[in-house]
């Protein structure tokens, strides 16, 4: 089935570009999470539109990302959040919690599409996460999760 993608997703595509993919992978997963929408003829004016928001939006050279990424790789993060007696959370930190904490730390604005988290953070204590600022920049930051 071919797809228009709407956000960036990890080894697939970014926002705007027109892939192949199984019809279950699309029908079940990327077009229900608003991932991606079903390409049509007038979809090819959608993919435009989608490729110019996204260039305002994106970080156009690796000079700039490398430079972000060094702002980021200087900023210590601290994520307060409940956490029960033994060290586990309440939940899970999302990427939109660590998008925000880098803010609040005194780095640069981060969109959360761009945070990967490799596996959930549930418990107490410091974690690896990483930012993906370009196709080729990819910045490692370490975060610290403590106890509200």
């Amino acid at each position: 089935m071919k797809i228009i993608l709407t956000h960036e997703v990890s080894g697939l595509g970014t926002a705007g570009d027109v892939v192949d993919v199984k019809d279950g992978y699309a029908r079940n997963y990327l077009v229900p999470r608003g991932f991606a929408i079903r390409w049509t003829k007038g979809g090819e004016q959608d993919v435009a539109q989608i490729r110019r928001a996204r260039k305002i939006r994106e970080i156009a050279t690796i000079e700039q990302a490398n430079e972000v990424k060094g702002q980021l790789e200087g900023v210590k993060v601290r994520l307060a959040t409940r956490a029960g007696e033994a060290g586990r959370l309440f939940g899970s930190v999302t990427p939109a919690d660590i998008a925000a904490a880098i803010e609040t730390s005194g780095g640069p604005k981060v969109d959360k599409r761009r945070v990967e988290v490799g596996t959930p953070i549930k418990t107490l204590g410091a974690h690896q996460v990483s930012v993906r600022l370009h196709a080729d920049v990819v910045a490692k930051l370490g975060i610290e999760v403590v106890a509200a």
